[in-house]
């Protein structure tokens, strides 16, 4: 790989790698999606995580990463990211919960987010995840070469904003690859045409988290879970990108 303004471009074996880890993290999502059901704890879907990690041979991203204590964030409703799962944390109908889960495959990284009701959801609630899932699709769209990452932001924000609804700042997303989190940082708002050039090569976690209420967030008392300051209800949607010279691969879809 050669690094580009400090950001790494990852050759077609790293690649492939990367691929074979973002297929068992949309694998992994979508059984978890299927269990995001009324009655089931937000612990027992750590356990699905972990169980599905194991079948495939991978190894967790987030479990014990800067000291994060469980395989899987799952965030409810208000919680914005990093939720902690929880045996006495119970999803009922009406709520909508994030699942946020990466892993590694020899050495290699991927990070993918959705957000899914649970149960029937208002219709207020639905505008925000479909809203929050179309911003992410915007974003994607601007990963051709030569354009630059504030395209990418100012596509999420615009899109996000269109529907009444607030990108958080606090978080953003990031490049990735052999580390969990590596340069550049890739923010959901900004300016359309500013930032780093965009190169193949280039891999991005992009990552739009968006609130029905402010953008302001909080950290609980344990150190992880972010919630909305105002207490209205936020989603998340990310996938692991690839930039190449025909444009934008999603490497978290199943293959």
């Amino acid at each position: 790989m050669s690094p580009v303004a400090a950001v790494e471009l990852k050759s077609a074996k790293e690649l492939a790698l990367m691929r074979e880890a973002g297929a068992i993290v949309a694998y992994t999502l979508r059984v978890l999606s299927e269990h995001a059901q009324p009655g089931v704890t937000t612990e027992e879907l750590d356990k699905i995580a972990a169980s599905e990690i194991a079948k495939k041979g991978a190894q967790p991203a987030f479990l014990h990463y800067r000291g994060y204590p469980k395989t899987l964030c799952v965030s409810v409703n208000e919680e914005v990211v990093h939720g902690i799962p929880r045996p006495d944390k119970v999803l009922k109908a009406g709520d909508i919960v994030s699942l946020d889960f990466g892993v590694i495959v020899k050495g290699y990284f991927a990070d993918a987010a959705v957000t899914v009701p649970v149960g029937k959801v208002a219709p207020n609630v639905l505008q925000l995840v479909e809203a929050t899932k179309q911003s992410l699709e915007k974003g994607i769209d601007q990963m051709w070469p030569d354009k630059r990452l504030g395209d990418i932001a100012a596509a999420v924000q615009t899109h996000v904003e269109s529907k009444g609804f607030s990108v958080v700042r606090s978080f953003v997303g990031h490049g990735i690859g052999r580390a969990l989190h590596e340069d550049p940082p890739v923010p959901n708002f900004g300016r359309a045409g500013t930032g780093l050039r965009l190169a193949p090569g280039m891999v991005l976690a992009v990552e739009p988290m968006v609130n029905m209420g402010g953008h302001d967030v909080r950290i609980l008392d344990d150190g992880w879970t972010a919630v909305t300051r105002d207490g209205k209800w936020s989603a998340h949607f990310e996938h692991t990108i690839a930039v190449t010279k025909d444009g934008p691969e999603i490497l978290t879809v199943e293959r």
